[in-house]
């Protein structure tokens, strides 16, 4: 009794293997970011704080607490969706593609927002801090995911689909 046939396993293409590699490292970096700014737990004490002057201590705690939490699921989730999205997109899935780089649009686009925002000064002058770790991995990301887009859409040929069409259905 024969198992089911698998289709010999395609050759992903070089440039389309390193593209995904990248946006997995981005999604990686902003993973680290993230965590890395949850090791600044005083600062965030210190912003819910002014945010909300008359929470007591205890009710701050279990905010940050729930709030770190709710972040390290997000990034997680975040990390795990990249790694899928880019491995179908390895597999010549043409919809992970466009997910990616739809995605990338907008984390370039608001990649770039963040970084003229702090250069341009907009940033300081409404109030808005944001951390030397931020602008790191907004730059970081930023040049990652530009470089994993251009490559994906190099070799369009990966995602193209050879459907066979039964002649004689058409003739009927």
């Amino acid at each position: 009794m024969a198992g089911p046939v698998k289709a010999p396993p395609v050759e992903v293409p070089k440039l389309i293997n390193i593209s995904r590699w990248l946006w997995i490292a981005s999604a990686l970096v902003t993973m680290v970011g993230f965590v890395a700014q949850l090791f600044d737990r005083e600062t965030i004490i210190a912003e819910v704080r002014r945010a909300n002057p008359a929470l007591g201590q205890d009710q701050i705690d279990a905010g940050v607490n729930g709030s770190i939490l709710f972040v390290l699921l997000m990034s997680t989730a975040i990390l795990l969706a990249y790694v899928r999205l880019a491995n179908a997109m390895a597999r010549g899935r043409n919809w992970a593609r466009i997910v990616l780089a739809v995605i990338g649009v907008l984390s370039v686009v608001f990649g770039l927002f963040r970084l003229v925002a702090w250069a341009s000064g907009v940033a300081a002058a409404f109030g808005v801090e944001i951390r030397p770790i931020a602008l790191a991995v907004a730059a970081v990301t930023t040049v990652l995911e530009v470089i994993a887009f251009v490559l994906m859409f190099r070799v369009s040929a990966h995602f193209r689909k050879r459907v066979t069409v039964d002649s004689t259905f058409l003739r009927s």
